[in-house]
């Protein structure tokens, strides 16, 4: 276990320690392997010499039994003979063991540094740049389906880290791009239904009565129902037109970072609570989770998603709703709970535009208040959740995040 904690270790290391560590180890091995073979050179050479000279002179000189004058008395040593006393394999590894002796360290130095070099680039450097490599091309095949899984705690991990976050942000942008082009798609279909369904039906109210009234055939309390009927589709339209007023400015809506008192926006949400109780007979009751501090946001946006969580859990709820607050200097929860019958099993579509869980509501109601929600909440750097209560009931949550 030491061993795999002191690799991890290594591994985590900085380029420059690594460098240092690489060059530092590779010398002194260097160092020591150099003097290794200057030393069996060394050995080698006395042993090829060791042939050629008188041995019986040498050992006089060893033991002092020669005079002064044919031995010096600071050292005794073998003599080199020249090349033409020795034969010529033993002159071609005396001039080796030379060539050793004086290049050994410079040679082995340098083949140390490029091994080094060579290592450092294997374990430190290779990886990350296939990795950034690949990365890279795939990018340009707009191709964001991939990870970069590189992972040491160095500085072209933290390059990999980054660009990874930067393959994240690009395939989120392209998620939104695809999914905001989809949704156009679908809005300018809901366009022209939502606008020829009610021109249709009035139009088919009109060729009745032309075609009866000047004959005095029609029924007037037909006449007067074609004419409530007329009202409704008209309504409609108003409806729509206004709905789509607001989705025009969606976009362009930039959101005014104020201070937001916790204890405020309780009462604000408290006061529209009750308008909406009076006019729906309905139980509306607030219960604050958490409040701690104050708030930076556009307390305008998030009082206007409460109104359209509000309006919706109004029109599924059986008795009482039930709005959770909890606010704090980083974000905003609010979570809106009803006892109705909850979310079918395409709940992830209420979000989209013009989607209706009910279609008796389309004379009334557009299909736009959650996918506007969903909007102000990503605006706002949050997101909106939708779920089914364990007791029965939907519950939806809005998370606004701080803007300053």
């Amino acid at each position: 276990m030491g061993d795999g904690v002191s690799m991890d270790k290594i591994k985590n290391l900085s380029l420059r320690k690594t460098v240092v560590l690489y060059m530092g180890t590779a010398l002194i091995l260097s160092f020591i392997l150099s003097a290794l073979v200057i030393h069996g050179a060394n050995q080698m050479q006395q042993t090829i010499w060791w042939k050629y000279i008188d041995q019986e002179k040498y050992f006089q000189a060893i033991e002092g039994e020669t005079s002064a004058e044919e031995i010096p008395s600071y050292t005794v040593s073998i003599a080199r003979p020249s090349l033409d006393e020795m034969t010529k394999l033993d002159g071609k590894l005396s001039e080796l063991c030379d060539f050793l002796d004086t290049y050994a360290v410079l040679i082995i130095s340098f083949t140390g540094c490029v091994a080094a070099v060579f290592l450092f680039y294997k374990n430190k450097l290779k990886n990350p740049i296939e990795e950034l490599k690949m990365a890279s091309r795939r990018i340009g095949e707009n191709d964001l389906d991939f990870h970069i899984t590189y992972e040491n705690r160095d500085e072209m991990g933290e390059l990999c880290r980054e660009f990874e976050c930067m393959r994240a942000q690009l395939s989120e942008n392209n998620l939104r791009l695809w999914r905001s082009l989809e949704e156009e798609k679908i809005l300018k279909a809901s366009i022209a239904h939502d606008i020829r369904s009610p021109l249709s039906v009035l139009k088919g109210y009109q060729e009745m009565l032309r075609e009866y009234l000047p004959d005095k055939e029609a029924d007037m309390e037909k006449a007067v129902q074609m004419i409530k009927e007329s009202e409704k589709q008209i309504q409609r339209m108003d409806v729509f037109v206004e709905t789509m007023r607001k989705m025009s400015g969606l976009d362009k809506r930039e959101l005014k970072c104020e201070k937001i008192a916790g204890k405020q926006l309780e009462k604000e949400i408290q006061s529209e609570m009750d308008i909406f109780e009076n006019q729906s007979e309905k139980i509306c009751r607030l219960v604050v989770d958490e409040i701690k501090g104050d708030f930076y946001g556009d307390k305008e946006v998030i009082l206007e998603v409460m109104e359209n969580l509000l309006s919706n859990a109004l029109r599924y709820a059986k008795e009482k709703i039930e709005i959770h607050l909890s606010v704090t200097e980083e974000k905003v929860k609010i979570c809106v709970q009803d006892d109705g019958n909850g979310f079918g099993k395409e709940k992830d579509r209420l979000t989209e535009a013009f989607y209706q869980q009910n279609v008796k509501d389309s004379l009334k109601h557009t299909g736009l208040g959650m996918y506007i929600s969903r909007l102000y909440c990503e605006k706002h750097g949050g997101r909106l959740l939708l779920e089914n209560k364990k007791e029965g009931g939907a519950c939806v949550q809005a998370i606004f995040c701080r803007t300053k």
